[in-house]
């Protein structure tokens, strides 16, 4: 794998990350509403990736980055400041259990840790970044209920069980689902992702589903449409 990423308009280092670049990150930071917050927070930021989407898709907005991990925080400090948006985005080398701003945030961003009850990987960056052990789900919720703004949009990314749960959990912080896209990887297969997005007020929820691929690297018009600002050949 490629120690870089090269999108139109960044690059992402990730030598030095656990995390690498996936559609997963892509597919998040092109579908929250970003455009019209004022302030953006980014929970586990790893090399930076949506903090570098929402600083392309949002000029105005200013974005934090908070990531744990020493490796992963050097690398998205390496990111941002070779970007174009470098004065727009701080990154923060601690947990969240110890962020303590002094704002709040209009829209808050997380590509989380997904398994909760899976092995854990044999590299101990790995497991942090892809295993809910000391940062769990509930943990990222309470984070979220604490930082966000009254008017304020929280949105994530999670395979679909895990996304179902978190579903659940979130209505006991007055958290509520407001948002839902699907994520098929192909037209015949079931959705593995979910997409959603969270509110302090209750309302209808928007669902819909959005196909990848129709096959090996033809991706579908939704998939090349929401993502094709970002992507070198889209």
């Amino acid at each position: 794998m490629n120690d870089y990423f090269q999108f139109k308009k960044f690059t992402v280092r990730q030598s030095q990350t656990a995390m690498k670049v996936g559609t997963d990150g892509v597919l998040l930071g092109a579908w929250a509403e970003l455009t019209a917050a004022s302030s953006i927070l980014d929970i586990g930021t790893g090399t930076g990736l949506l903090a570098l989407m929402a600083a392309q898709r949002n000029t105005k907005a200013h974005i934090d980055a908070v990531e744990i991990d020493f490796m992963a925080y050097q690398q998205a400090v390496e990111n941002v400041a070779q970007s174009s948006w470098k004065n727009s985005i701080s990154v923060f080398h601690l947990s969240i259990f110890d962020f303590f701003p002094s704002r709040l945030y209009e829209h808050i961003l997380c590509n989380p840790p997904f398994f909760v009850s899976s092995t854990p990987a044999p590299l101990p960056n790995r497991t942090l970044a892809r295993h809910c052990q000391d940062f769990t789900h509930e943990d990222l919720l309470k984070a979220a209920e604490r930082l966000l703004l009254p008017q304020g949009k929280f949105s994530l990314i999670l395979p679909c069980q895990e996304a179902d749960e978190l579903i659940a959990k979130a209505k006991s912080l007055n958290l509520y689902l407001s948002r839902v896209t699907r994520v098929l990887p192909t037209p015949q297969k079931a959705p593995k992702r979910k997409l959603l997005e969270f509110s302090r007020i209750e309302k209808t929820i928007a669902v819909n589903d959005i196909v990848v691929e129709f096959s090996r690297h033809q991706y579908s018009p939704e998939y090349i449409c929401l993502t094709r600002e970002f992507y070198l050949n889209l």
